[in-house]
Order: C-alpha cells, then structure tokens, then sequence
C-alpha cells in the first residue's frame, strides 16, 4: 500500500493499539502498527511515514531499559502524538522530566478510569472542537506521570491528577497526552485524531474501491499464470478473499468446499449455490461426512474433538488440492489483527484457551506459497470490502461460525440425532431473531445441545428428552463479550416455538455469562 500516505503507530505494548488503527481507518488514513522493537533508523528510511503516533504501554520510562523508539523519529520533520506511555517518552526523551507512581516504585499519584480535562488554553489546531462544554470526559490509565514537560511544549489541558493531560510544541508538531482518545470511554477522542490527521496533511484516500483495485493488481502480479486453491468455510473471510481473487484471476482459483457434516440447516447448499450460480467459480464440493463423524464417534472431550477435526480437514484438503494440477499458492483468509498478534509486543506466549481450528501447517506440507489479499484489513473493513465486491448482504453480515462447527455446540458425545436436533432448534432460534429485527445488533448466536435429558409434560404424556441452551452474546472483536438483553417476551417465545416446533427438545435455557469468565462457545 506504498501509494498511499502511511501514518506509523509505534507499539510499546497497549492493551487498546489496535483501536487506534481502527480510529484512523476510519478516518480513510492508512496505518500500520510496529512493535517498537522493530522500528530501526533503516525502518523508518524504509516506511516514509507521514506522521507517527506512539502508543500507551504498561512499561515505566524510570526504569532503564524501557522501551523508546529511535532518536531519529524526532527529527523526520512530521506530526508525532505520544498517547499516555507514549506522552512520557516523549517527554523524557526531549527533556521534560516523569516521575514513577507506585507501580514503579515512586510516589507519584497513579490515575485509572473516567477524568475530566479542563483547557488551559484553546488556541492550538490540534484541540479544535474539544471544550465546547467547558470540559471532556477521557479515560485515564497511567501509573508514572509527567512533572515537567520538555522544552517547547505548552500545556492545553490539565485534569485534578494529570497537570499535563494535553501538551503540543506546535512549531514542531509534536502532540502528547496523558489520556487514551481511541477508547470509547473518551467519547470526543475521534475529534482529537481527525485534527491530528489534518494537520499532517492527510489526503483520507484509504477506501475500499482503492484497496480492491490495488489488491486485484498485487494479485495478478504475483499469481501470474499459476493457480491459486482456496480453502472455502462460507464465512466473510474466505468468501470475500474468494471472490477478490476469483476477480484478479478467474478460473485460475479453485475453492475446496470440506462438509464435515457438522453444519447448519441448509448451509453446504447455500455456500455452494452462491459461489457455483452467482460467481461461476470453480469448486470442489469435498463430501466427508461419514469420514468426520465417524472418527467423532464417542469422542467427549473439547480438545480432542477440536484436534480430531483440525487434522482430518487438513487431510481432506490436502487431498482435494493435489488433484488441481498446477497449483503453487494457498488462499487464505488472513486479517490484520492476526498479523499484530503475530509479532506482539512481549513477543511471549499466552495461554492456550483452546486450540483453533484452521489450516496452519498446509503451504509448509505442500510447498505451496500463500495468497492473503486480506491482510492489511480489520473485521469491519473485510464487511466493507464484501459490500464493494457486492456479496450478497446475507453473507457480508453472518455471525461468525467456528471451524468445528457444531460439534463444539454439542457438549459430550456427537450423534446424529443429537446434530439433527441442534440444527432445526438452531434455525428457529435464528429465525426468531430475525423476525424480530435483531440479527445485526448481535455479534454472534446459536443453540447448544446440552447433555442432559429432562423430564416434562407435553399434552397428558410425560417428555424425557434434551435441554438446550440458547447463547447471543454482543462484542466488538470476540476477544470480550456479553449476553445480549432479550425481554421476557422474547425468551418465552422462543422457548415455546423450539418445544413445539423441534422433537427431542423439552426444555429452554438462556445463557447470561459474559466472557471473561466464560467464552462464546461452549467448548
């Protein structure tokens, strides 16, 4: 994306980088985020960036060894904006001073959640359109903080424990503040980067009619003659990657579709129909019900289901792909937030929750070289990209749908009748919801099979049969979530329609953990 004016945000290791990116995207500004080890005095030559941003970090600048970016940032002659962490290097750095709080091991005073900054002068560019109420909400989340700001800089906004929430040199265009604008806790924070963008002379060029005429081009240029394999789920990701190099390359994609027979209601049939009718590309339908739920057979615990299915749709895929002669590159769905997470700041790793389904290991095993035309994109721009290439909008809005399926919405063993079951109390569950205009205020939703029978009464007979669990939960990256408010109404209605309507089920629950503690899906 060289055409474009790139904005630079240097990672000290923020919890919330990320949505400083998704801030700036918004605002059509193309961005990349670095961690801060990676930026060198080479980099920074490389990159050419128009403006930088620093970002906050839970690091203390006291301490020697912290992290700071090169000196020679300073002297690139753009627009800088240090946010918390990042305002105390910059201050440290140009000779103003920090103190440690108590985290650090100082006694200085340490400031977390909502403040409110008062202006202690309103003439810069930079706060234009903040104070119209005579003070702003932010929210604050520091440990050390600045006792002197550095030469050149004046103070445009103070708060009862940060005496310097807002400083600027202006003459340099070096902005700082104590406070996180990206965060939605800071409600006017958006002004403060649209100003930011502004004065670095920001063109607002990055649009998703831009990004898909460039990456048909990147495409083509990499492709070139050889052909391309896609592994196909039906999700936004894969189906717009899909249809994006299906429009650089035609027929030199094919998509291998694996039904692993743990789907929704009518859901191979629709993936099929929309790429083989609406976008006439070439597909594999792989077949391989019986082949899954017959290695699932008697299969209980979560890990192994999800490492049985892992490994046998690796093995189909593999299969279905050597048939396709000429095949050098490997298709896949890649996001940006996939690419951060894979140079994090700590560079340590976290703790495995569960393992994820998908086909890691494949262009390594088949020396096949990949195609991610989606890598630069957050969730919302992949939505964007969809709408631009016109998917249907069925498609571009889905809920997202795990890798295993339902095998992990059917809690200990899986049979048959149990998924059976579990898709028609599904597809009432969703049609509900849509009859009730409330399919796109939730992030994700599904029934779960529990495994447990229940007795009950149904007309002058007595029931034993399975309870089930209804989940919708609203979220902006699935990485926290939280039960979605149904009413009463709603919840009674869907019970009774699930009862009457689907054999097998005789009692209704509603799942109202959030995550954390919980996660989305049940295992």
């Amino acid at each position: 994306m060289t055409q474009h004016d790139r904005l630079l945000i240097i990672d000290f290791g923020s919890q919330v980088t990320q949505l400083i990116a998704r801030r700036l995207r918004e605002l059509n500004v193309y961005c990349e985020i670095h961690p801060y080890q990676n930026v060198t005095d080479d980099f920074l030559a490389a990159f050419k960036p128009k403006a930088v941003i620093f970002s906050g970090g839970p690091d203390s600048v006291t301490r020697e060894g912290s992290p700071r970016p090169p000196k020679s940032v300073y002297t690139l002659g753009v627009p800088v904006l240090g946010i918390c962490y990042g305002q105390q290097v910059m201050m440290q750095d140009l000779g103003g001073q920090v103190d440690g709080g108590k985290i650090s091991g100082g006694g200085g005073t340490a400031e977390f959640g909502r403040a409110y900054v008062t202006p202690s002068d309103q003439s810069d560019a930079f706060i234009a359109g903040w104070f119209a109420e005579g003070r702003e909400q932010v929210w604050m989340s520091h440990g050390d903080h600045v006792s002197r700001i550095a030469p050149g800089f004046k103070v445009y906004g103070t708060s009862p424990n940060a005496p310097f929430a807002i400083t600027a040199d202006p003459e340099r265009h070096f902005y700082a503040v104590q406070f996180h604008p990206e965060v939605h806790h800071t409600p006017n924070g958006r002004t403060l980067y649209e100003n930011f963008v502004r004065l670095a002379g920001f063109k607002g060029d990055w649009t998703m009619g831009a990004y898909r005429a460039e990456a048909v081009a990147k495409i083509r240029a990499q492709v070139g003659d050889k052909k391309v394999i896609c592994g196909l789920s039906g999700g936004v990701d894969s189906s717009v990657a899909a249809v994006l190099i299906h429009e650089a390359i035609g027929d030199q994609l094919t998509c291998v579709f694996v039904d692993h027979g743990l789907l929704r209601q009518g859901e191979a049939e629709e993936v099929v129909t929309m790429f083989r009718d609406n976008y006439n590309i070439p597909l594999i339908h792989a077949d391989e019900q019986e082949l899954f739920l017959g290695a699932l057979e008697g299969v209980t615990d979560p890990e192994v289901k999800r490492k049985t299915i892992g490994k046998l749709f690796i093995d189909v895929f593999q299969k279905h792909a050597n048939s396709i002669d000429g095949a050098e590159f490997l298709a896949q769905g890649t996001l940006y937030p996939d690419v951060i997470e894979s140079v994090s700041f700590s560079g340590g790793p976290s703790v495995t929750i569960k393992s994820h389904h998908n086909v890691g290991g494949l262009p390594e095993k088949m020396g096949l070289k990949l195609v991610e035309p989606l890598r630069e994109l957050f969730k919302d721009e992949v939505r964007a990209l969809g709408r631009e290439l016109g998917l249907p909008a069925k498609f571009i809005g889905r809920h997202p749908f795990p890798g295993p399926g339902l095998a992990i919405r059917c809690p200990g063993e899986i049979t048959r009748a149990k998924l059976e079951i579990l898709r028609k109390a599904d597809a009432v569950y969703i049609d509900q919801i849509r009859k009730h205009g409330l399919y796109d205020e939730i992030w994700q939703a599904f029934v779960a099979i529990l495994p447990v029978r229940t007795v009950g009464v149904m007309g002058d007979g007595r029931t034993y049969d399975y309870a089930c669990a209804l989940r919708a939960v609203t979220s902006v990256d699935g990485m926290t979530a939280d039960y979605y408010p149904f009413t009463h109404e709603f919840l009674g209605e869907t019970a009774t329609r699930i009862i009457n309507e689907v054999e097998g089920i005789n009692r209704v629950t509603y799942d109202i953990t959030s995550k954390p503690p919980g996660t989305i899906e049940w295992e």
